[in-house]
């Protein structure tokens, strides 16, 4: 049984690509850096000028909150909710792509 275990250790459990890395922060570690709840506001403040993976590429997290609507967000899942809203969900593109 101790054989099983290291074998699968050492596999990966997800294949990475090659290539050039993806540009921009995903939206999960932004959002973790936060405490909740917090106003629209001040995440723009604090955070606005990191750029987050979207689907269309990399973009502002301000530019993206410029679209949203909730002044107050209670909890991360309240933010990231609103923000995948505007920015979209799905692949995010590659220099490969």
């Amino acid at each position: 049984m101790a054989d099983d275990e290291s074998e699968e250790e050492e596999a990966p459990a997800v294949e990475l690509g090659e290539g050039e890395p993806v540009e921009g922060a995903p939206l999960a570690r932004v959002a973790s850096r936060l405490n909740w709840g917090m106003a629209h506001s001040d995440i723009v403040e604090r955070e606005g000028d990191v750029t987050i993976r979207t689907p269309d590429g990399p973009q502002q997290l301000a530019d993206a909150m410029a679209d949203v609507d909730v002044p107050y967000f209670e909890s991360r899942h309240e933010f990231t909710d609103a923000v995948r809203e505007v920015v979209g969900t799905g692949p995010v593109p590659t220099a490969d792509e």
